[in-house]
């Protein structure tokens, strides 16, 4: 997935860079004819569900967050806003639960300052002869 992931960012770069020479007119058409082509595949779909990889969830996901939801209902999209935001929680989730995830297995190595050792007193009245 990983690998997949830095596939997709990859790809999304340089589709951005091919982006900078274009007018804000060819960059409208282009959008209208991408929301058309959604439109067409939501209407092909009918109630059948789309199945995304969990690459394309979490490009999806990390592309969209940051819209306000009011702006991201007005978005276009194969699925609810409700999942992509689902989707950026999840992988936030998963990314947290990775951080902690203790290093090594089992219980934490003790620290020998915090150690107590007992001194062994030995008294006359203590031995037996």
């Amino acid at each position: 997935m990983l690998l997949r992931l830095a596939c997709l960012g990859v790809t999304n770069a340089c589709a951005m860079l091919r982006l900078l020479p274009m007018s804000d007119q060819d960059k409208d058409a282009e959008i209208l004819a991408l929301r058309h082509q959604i439109a067409v595949l939501a209407r092909q779909l009918g109630k059948r569900k789309v199945r995304f990889s969990s690459s394309d969830r979490a490009f999806l996901a990390a592309l969209l967050h940051r819209l306000p939801l009011p702006a991201l209902r007005r978005v276009r999209l194969l699925v609810r806003p409700d999942t992509v935001l689902r989707w950026h929680r999840d992988l936030v989730t998963r990314h947290h639960a990775a951080l902690s995830r203790p290093k090594r297995p089992g219980r934490p190595r003790a620290v020998r300052s915090h150690l107590v050792r007992r001194a062994h007193v030995h008294t006359r009245g203590d031995r037996t002869q």
